[in-house]
């Protein structure tokens, strides 16, 4: 049997040797390239720098085409949204006819940022004082008639009517009442 003691060897790793320190680089010779090798190379990257520079001029050309077609867009948004609201105010004041509107001046009427208008009631007073034939009764959605009869007519039995009454009544009903 073996005791621990018995090992000759008393470390069961030794220890690396020393390595061994690295070797002074060697000055390389400097890199010569011929003259027409650097001439390609300078062709080239004024050719690159000529494209960048056209992709340059093209990215801000595209920028600067979609912030006019962005603002022209919003634009439009803005002047059919006062038209639409200028017809409402312009139903709601009793014009009678929405053609009236084309002789309106528009350009005091603005579009607030919550989607009122601004103007509109100046608007239609200017063209109230200032053509009034444009304006008639407002308009309202009850039509007055004459009130119904309070007693509703009582049907006559056909036993209870005379010949000529009778005849009458006939007539009357197969000609859809009139």
């Amino acid at each position: 049997m073996t005791t621990p003691n018995d090992n000759p060897n008393p470390n069961p790793t030794p220890a690396p040797a020393p390595t061994p320190a690295p070797a002074a680089p060697t000055p390389k010779e400097p890199e010569t390239f011929s003259a027409d090798y650097v001439k390609e190379l300078r062709r080239e990257n004024a050719h690159y720098r000529t494209k960048a520079k056209e992709q340059e001029e093209a990215a801000q050309k595209a920028l600067k085409d979609a912030e006019e077609t962005t603002t022209k867009a919003k634009a439009d948004a803005d002047s059919r949204i006062i038209r639409a609201e200028l017809k409402a105010a312009a139903l709601k004041a009793g014009m009678i006819d929405l053609d009236g509107l084309k002789l309106a001046d528009l350009s005091k009427v603005t579009l607030k940022d919550d989607g009122t208008l601004e103007g509109a009631d100046a608007l239609m007073e200017g063209l109230k004082k200032d053509k009034p034939y444009l304006f008639g009764q407002a308009a309202t959605t009850s039509h007055p008639g004459k009130a119904p009869d309070p007693n509703p007519p009582t049907p006559k039995k056909a036993t209870e009517m005379s010949a000529d009454e009778y005849a009458a009544a006939k007539a009357a009903a197969l000609n859809g009442g009139k």
